[in-house]
């Protein structure tokens, strides 16, 4: 009979225990669409959650930290309809605003609201940084947004229950480090390293920055789903990312007193002959694996030209991380801003990267 009093005692006592734990967890719940309802209706938390960022810190920043979190009728607005639409391989959409003068800015939308944002050029509003500023020009400006900023090699995140913490090597560091400007909004800040000076920027939310995952990551709990797409979907995001390259490769260009150049679809066709080669042999090299370089390819294509380069990458995030990268690399530089250059052709297959540039006479 005691054992029956103390098998009752102990389930009441369970009972009661669940019940404050059950209210606690809704509390949780309550808090949490709290927050979310001061930002962005109907949205889940966790990953899967698109929750604008809240940025005490941006409130003196520049036009371009101000979009995150905007809606599209806004943009639209303001800057007037995108040249382009571009389909991203990270579920939004890339709004593109380029000059070929001075300034390119692309604005990833997902659900109507700004997620991301990347731009280059010597003419974009990012106060207070600007293109061209040092390094230290660059962490005593965003230390005037209110917060001390330093460039750290391991960045911490946490959405819900999970935690996450970038990882940056060295390189890293020097090229693109990764600067927490609240909890939820980051900035890559890309450097040229043969100037030391900074080039372009990226804004995104923790989410995006998941999604791109340009870093080393320790985490704890759950990352995002990997998307998946058909054939039909690549080809569009791979276009996509063909015009994005052409367009910042006149933009930079420009921005280091060189000649726009021509788009050449003949040469476009042979660019993405070879990424995607190299994509389904698992190679890469600028020679195909039957010992064929560029020479041979533009010659199947019947291509005329006085002289010619190439640059290849492989397995950057987005076309935006593979500019920088050919930026920051000897070899590549020399071809993105040789002079002598007139026409450009683009090739994209999934992460495969080509650009060919050709010199022909006027």
């Amino acid at each position: 009979m005691r054992f029956v009093r103390i098998i009752s005692a102990l389930l009441i006592v369970a009972m009661i225990g669940f019940y404050f734990i059950e209210q606690s967890d809704r509390s949780v719940e309550t808090s949490t669409k709290d927050v979310e309802d001061n930002f962005a209706k109907g949205r889940d938390s966790l990953l899967k959650s698109k929750v604008v960022p809240e940025m005490p810190v941006l409130t003196n920043g520049g036009a371009l930290f101000q979009w995150i979190g905007e809606n599209t009728q806004n943009l639209t607005e303001q800057l007037g309809e995108p040249l382009r639409k571009d389909k991203s391989a990270y579920n939004y959409t890339w709004w593109i605003y380029p000059d070929e003068k001075d300034q390119y800015i692309q604005f990833g939308v997902e659900e109507g609201a700004i997620q991301t944002v990347f731009a280059t050029g010597n003419g974009i509003d990012i106060g207070p940084l600007k293109v061209g500023q040092s390094r230290q020009d660059v962490k005593e400006a965003l230390e005037t947004l209110g917060k001390d900023l330093d460039y750290e090699n391991e960045v911490a995140y946490e959405n819900g229950i999970s935690s996450y913490r970038f990882q940056l090597k060295e390189e890293d560091l020097s090229k693109r480090p990764l600067i927490k400007l609240s909890d939820n909004l980051f900035l890559q800040a890309y450097f040229d390293t043969f100037t030391d000076q900074l080039s372009s920027v990226r804004i995104l939310t923790g989410d995006v920055l998941l999604r791109h995952r340009p870093y080393g990551l320790e985490y704890r709990g759950d990352l995002p789903d990997e998307p998946s797409f058909s054939d039909e979907e690549w080809e569009e995001i791979e276009t996509g990312m063909e015009k994005q390259i052409y367009d910042m490769t006149n933009v930079i260009r420009s921005n280091h007193d060189r000649s726009v150049l021509k788009e050449e679809n003949s040469v476009s066709t042979v660019a993405f002959t070879h990424s995607k080669d190299m994509a389904e042999n698992n190679y890469f090299s600028h020679y195909s694996q039957d010992g064929s370089g560029l020479k041979e390819r533009l010659a199947v294509e019947e291509v005329y030209y006085t002289s010619a380069g190439e640059n290849i990458a492989a397995q950057y995030p987005d076309a935006p991380s593979a500019m920088l990268g050919w930026l920051n690399s000897e070899g590549h530089r020399e071809a993105l801003l040789n002079d002598a250059y007139t026409h450009l052709g683009v090739g994209v297959y999934r992460l495969y990267y080509t650009q060919n540039f050709l010199q022909r006479p006027e």
